[in-house]
């Protein structure tokens, strides 16, 4: 057996299994090996059935003197019962809807079971226990789902921890044994000086005790090495495509100063002191003859736009061009009347390209034409979607590529992750590669931006335009919802607009014979009561505000149905707009005064914190109101946190503390390993394993003294997809 072995090799794996584990990502033995426990159950305390109270869990080894099925009409349901004995006394072990077990345990049978004791006086039993049989005479020898610390895996519908287990307990027993022929010793790719620093547990022991701990402590020991050495691997990743980029050539661009400030002294308001600060980032950035990689972090109406326009103005003023890229053709059409409108009467050519339409200087162009312009330089800066990297676009099969003819500036928004190679398929210059800047209105906590954000420079924009007003933000309890709907209909009469955003598209009702669509209600937290956007329009415009105009939007819309609704949105025509989180980023309604957030528990506080930036882009004052369907203690400490912190990077570390990184906006589209996300709010880990990977580096820039750390490193590369 290899660590290369494919799952569907191994015995007890049928197809139907294997599809399923390949939906937790386990397609080798390695990936099995490395599949972790995300908790243990305590079934260690092993006890004679004559201490059996009340609580628990506890453990007990017996015979089984009785087993039967009991059908109860009341609630139409099966009960299994059977009687366990030991020497000390009797114990009755009760199961819902598992009738199945009286053929999986006979009389006479010596099993191990582990649960919570119910009941009371000489009526106490097992509910539901977990179980396993024994040989007599081995009660305690080599147990498996009971008797000890259990691990429980991340499972997928069909593949209980119960079944992982059974799998990965007799690979780690092969592993244990001494090499044989045609076995692979599995490779302990951390250097010997690290394991010795932090005093780590050796890989094979490390592997037992996270799968089957002798103890909490020991599988606490294990999982800490096992961190902090994907930790290190993805701190050498993102620190070895810094050293890579360093490498390759960009065009030096010098920073136009006279021009910049006679667009800047031109606009209607001043830039902010971040503003500033940040331009003088980028264009010194742009000076340099290697590539820029920054990301530009600002909160939702902070003028990253504007930050952009100026910088891309300096290269198009230098004879180069530039690629904006925007993540919906909403947002990309935005960007372009923007950018179009601040750099009028500085002579620069604006194009604009999405999956389906094209335009050049505010005018319909055919794409053939625009994409002829693009490569003969008579376009300066292209503003489009991911169309403007596509080779064939999937919907419209156009087969002819946007080629740039002098490229030195790619602008991505809100697509963090873009590397070299992407770059270089812009580019026709092959000895160059363009300057990226990356924008976020998502803010950052400092361990991502050690970690994933690891190889790019950081700007931030950490003030308000001048003269913004604070957006009113209430928790809104549902005896005061009348209330507020009340308010929302004299803010329309006063001329104003509103937004209303449901965590769904479709009620719940319309789910119900789909049992995976009713997983993920209860997934998300909501049972099946969860506020829908269809449910929610027909409310409001037949029994709330029959005398209002209200739209609706959400993700399932054709491309052409969403662009109209924002359009009469933003003209007036829609008072209040039900949508779901499609309007995250990037639309701008200035008149638009009131955002409520309904479910607001089911959203990240990053999210939250996007919503309300939809509102407050003017003079009016503004308003947020959050209504909870479930409210509980973690919900109230998250929504209380929205309306204490303006700041969106205060929240985003409070995101952090409370709900964990794993429900950050975008972190889960990358791939990172799960170990990596649960241990990113330990902010001295990241550093340690960020410092040990520069010293290594140091000394070993290539790697060449550590084959199995670059190998390793090289898995890594494909397990994750940041570019």
């Amino acid at each position: 057996m290899q660590l290369s072995t494919p799952v569907e090799e191994l015995s007890r794996v049928g197809p139907q299994y294997q599809r399923k584990l390949k939906k937790l990502g386990i397609k080798t033995v390695r990936d099995a090996l490395f599949h972790f426990p995300h908790r243990y159950e305590d079934f260690s305390n092993l006890i004679p059935i004559a201490k059996a109270e009340v609580g628990g869990p506890f453990c007990f080894q017996g015979e089984i003197t009785e087993i039967k099925n009991i059908r109860t009409f009341k609630k139409r349901m099966i009960l299994t019962q059977a009687v366990i004995e030991d020497k000390t006394g009797k114990l009755k072990a009760v199961w819902f809807n598992q009738h199945y077990l009286v053929n999986t345990f006979k009389k006479g049978d010596y099993v191990c079971l582990a649960g919570k004791v119910a009941g009371k006086g000489s009526a106490k039993y097992l509910s539901s226990p977990a179980y396993e049989k024994i040989l007599k005479g081995f009660q305690n020898k080599e147990l498996i789902h009971t008797g000890r610390l259990i691990p429980v895996y991340p499972e997928t519908e069909g593949l209980s921890s119960k079944w992982l287990r059974f799998i990965i307990k007799p690979l780690l027993a092969r592993l244990a044994k001494p090499l044989s022929a045609g076995r692979q010793e599995i490779p302990d790719s951390l250097p010997e000086k690290i394991k010795k620093e932090y005093n780590f547990l050796p890989l094979k022991k490390a592997l037992w005790q996270i799968h089957f701990p002798d103890s909490l402590e020991l599988a606490e020991e294990a999982k800490k090495r096992f961190v902090f050495e994907e930790l290190f691997i993805l701190s050498l990743f993102v620190l070895r495509e810094r050293m890579k980029l360093n490498r390759e050539k960009a065009i030096a661009i010098p920073a136009d100063v006279p021009l910049i400030k006679k667009l800047t002294k031109g606009l209607p308001y001043k830039l902010t002191d971040a503003q500033r600060k940040s331009v003088w980032q980028i264009l010194k950035d742009l000076e340099k003859p290697r590539p820029m990689n920054r990301l530009l972090e600002g909160d939702v109406g902070s003028g990253k736009t504007i930050v952009s326009a100026i910088s891309a103005l300096n290269v198009a003023k230098y004879g180069y061009q530039t690629a904006f890229m925007a993540p919906t053709e909403i947002l990309a059409k935005q960007h372009y009347k923007t950018i179009t409108n601040i750099l009028k009467g500085f002579n620069v050519n604006i194009g604009l390209i999405t999956g389906k339409e094209s335009y050049y200087k505010n005018k319909k162009t055919p794409r053939k034409e625009l994409l002829e312009k693009v490569k003969n330089s008579k376009i300066d800066i292209l503003i489009g979607t991911h169309a403007i990297i596509q080779d064939t676009n999937p919907k419209t099969k156009h087969k002819t590529p946007v080629k740039f003819s002098r490229l030195a500036f790619v602008i991505i928004d809100e697509q963090h992750r873009f590397g070299v190679d992407q770059r270089a398929r812009l580019s026709r210059q092959k000895e160059f590669v363009p300057h990226l800047l990356s924008m976020t209105a998502t803010p950052i906590p400092r361990t991502l931006s050690l970690t994933i954000y690891g190889d790019l420079d950081l700007s931030v924009i950490d003030e308000m335009p001048h003269g913004r007003k604070k957006i009113i933000t209430k928790i809104i309890q549902p005896k005061d919802k009348k209330e507020t709907y009340n308010f929302i209909g004299s803010q329309v009469k006063e001329g104003r607009q509103a937004f209303v955003i449901c965590p769904r598209i479709e009620p719940p009702t319309t789910f119900q014979n789909n049992i995976s669509n009713q997983t993920e209600i209860i997934k998300s937290g909501g049972g099946m009561d969860v506020k829908a956007v269809k449910q929610e329009y027909e409310k409001l415009k037949k029994e709330v505000f029959p005398d209002l105009k209200i739209g609706m939007l959400h993700g399932k819309m054709k491309t052409q149905e969403k662009e109209k609704i924002m359009k009469k949105f933003k003209s007036g025509l829609i008072d209040i707009l039900v949508s779901t989180s499609v309007v995250e980023v990037g639309v701008d309604i200035p008149n638009a005064t009131v955002m409520m957030i309904e479910g607001s528990e089911k959203f990240g506080l990053a999210q939250l914190h996007q919503f309300r930036g939809r509102v407050g882009r003017s003079d009016f004052q503004s308003y947020c109101f959050l209504f909870a369907d479930k409210p509980g203690i973690i919900t109230n400490r998250r929504l209380r946190a929205l309306i204490s912190c303006e700041n969106g990077f205060e929240l985003a570390e409070k995101d952090l503390e409370i709900r964990g990184p794993g429900d950050l906006s975008g972190t889960r589209q990358w791939g990172v390993p799960d170990l990596i996300m649960s241990s990113l709010r330990d902010i001295s880990l990241v550093e340690k394993s960020r410092s040990e990977a520069k010293e290594i580096l140091k000394e070993d820039p290539t790697l060449k003294k550590h084959p199995l750390l670059r190998e390793n490193l090289e898995e890594f590369r494909k397990r994750i997809h940041f570019e």
